[in-house]
């Protein structure tokens, strides 16, 4: 598994404001605070626009070019059209041509659009010359066939983005604009030049009220929730570091608001193919809860803990039955971590160590070569056998299999403050395992390069992915590092 910290049998204490060494962690922060919204419920969450009109738009187009290609002496035509639709449906969808962009233009897709009717073409042509040789479509007829697909499904789409880039200049939709108020008062002024946009914003969200003209700036929770409810407001322009807003935004997210982070120093031109240009700005789409993470995930961390906790409960016993004859009572301890969406739960591990008190239970950062400690203690951190109740936290729901791994409530307030994108990682639940972990990142380790790794799985997250994680700590296991 992973390197664990101190362990510590202070009870949980739910989302109540702590102070270790000084230093006041809140792991929910207050509701009055701008960063604790709690925003009306009832909206539906901010979808992309539906891709169904396009996908009828290349239906269509498929439909059009085989009849007229064809006519009346080719046998099989409805298995044509329908094998013609499926496959360029396929390809479009894996190219992501049916999640049309904030400020669509048909001319930015052609490219894409054309060249998957022509695969499209050419697998039909290959399919029908197998099927029925004395039928195979000749060269003229394939072109010819791209071409009136091609025309068609180009001309539909212009149509589709046109009537929608008219409805985003006739009602644009409200936003919120969140970041430094000077910048985030710049990056207004822009989009309110350019309502092509089609986002119009109405406020500045800020910690400090700006001087001068400009939007008004919002700097307290029921200033918030008052513009989002009176406005409509369906967008939210994230201008600086996300992390310090995260409470903020997720509730603005969970509240049917689309979330755009924007780049308000770097040129547009030095975007990437994930972001998109808005009032000149390179703009990036935001979920700051994966919805990938889902049903497939969830369903594997049942299987396999359920699995291993069968398997592995005669070792767990026998774990329990030494660790009680030679270290006494108090098998099992209890610790406060933070999980998903900065929420605490209690973690489970075999007691290895006992801390003088509270204290340093919440701030020592490891006791990994404490020589106070018991050989069968060392063992089983070296072996990682401690960690094998936290298949109990999988079970239930507090963790997952694999994911950034979880930390104290002081640590996680400490490392906020230091490493930018820390406090992203709990996008996603926390894991047993993770990538950081299997790349070497365990004990005294780069807490800025854990975080990238953490962020960079969250990021590119896949069940394949979770797979290779758990076949690379299966094998780290084989020769164990300590903690």
């Amino acid at each position: 598994m992973t390197a664990e910290s101190t362990e510590s049998t202070v009870p949980s204490t739910g989302g109540q404001q702590r102070e270790f060494a000084g230093t006041a962690v809140s792991v929910v922060p207050p509701r009055e605070a701008v960063g604790g919204l709690v925003l009306p419920v009832g909206r539906r969450p901010a979808r992309r626009p539906s891709g169904l009109p396009l996908l009828a738009v290349d239906g269509t187009a498929a439909l059009v070019a085989v009849l007229a290609l064809t006519g009346d002496r080719t046998p099989g035509r409805p298995l044509m059209v329908a094998a013609l639709i499926l496959a360029v449906a396929w390809l479009n969808t894996r190219a992501g041509l049916y999640r049309p962009p904030a400020v669509p233009a048909v001319l930015d897709e052609l490219p894409a659009v054309c060249a998957r009717i022509v695969l499209g073409w050419c697998a039909l042509g290959a399919g029908v010359a197998a099927y029925s040789p004395g039928h195979a479509l000749s060269a003229q007829e394939l072109a010819l066939g791209c071409t009136l697909q091609s025309a068609a499904a180009c001309a539909g789409r212009g149509a589709v983005h046109w009537l929608r880039r008219r409805m985003l200049v006739r009602r644009p939709g409200t936003a919120l604009v969140v970041g430094p108020a000077a910048t985030a008062q710049r990056v207004a002024a822009a989009f309110q030049r350019h309502p092509s946009c089609g986002l119009r914003p109405v406020g500045v969200v800020a910690d400090q009220p700006g001087g001068g003209e400009g939007l008004p700036v919002l700097t307290t929770a029921e200033e918030v929730r008052r513009a989002v409810v009176q406005n409509s407001v369906r967008a939210v322009l994230v201008v600086g570091s996300r992390t310090e807003r995260a409470p903020l935004l997720r509730s603005l997210e969970a509240d049917g608001c689309a979330l755009w982070e924007v780049d308000a120093q770097s040129p547009a031109y030095a975007r990437d193919g994930s972001t998109e240009l808005l009032a000149g700005f390179a703009c990036r789409r935001l979920e700051l809860t994966p919805r990938r993470e889902s049903v497939g995930k969830r369903a594997l961390d049942v299987a396999v803990s359920g699995a291993l906790l069968l398997m592995v409960s005669p070792l767990l016993l026998v774990c329990a039955v030494v660790l009680r004859l030679s270290q006494g009572p108090g098998v099992v301890f209890r610790q406060e971590r933070i999980g998903r969406d900065g929420m605490p739960f209690t973690l489970l591990k075999f007691r290895t160590h006992r801390p003088v008190d509270a204290h340093e239970a919440a701030t020592r950062w490891s006791v990994a070569n404490d020589r106070e400690m018991g050989w069968f203690c060392r063992f089983l951190r070296r072996s990682s056998l401690d960690e094998l109740l936290q298949l109990w936290n999988v079970l239930r729901g507090d963790m997952s299999l694999v994911g950034p791994r979880p930390e104290r409530p002081y640590f996680v307030g400490k490392f906020g403050q230091m490493y930018p994108g820390y406090a992203a990682r709990h996008r996603m639940r926390t894991g047993i395992t993770g990538l950081a972990q299997v790349t070497g990142l365990r004990g005294d380790t780069s807490i800025e390069d854990r975080a990238r790794f953490d962020n960079a799985y969250i990021d590119n997250w896949s069940l394949w992915q979770d797979f290779c994680i758990l076949l690379r700590t299966a094998a780290a296991l084989v020769r164990p590092t300590g903690s």
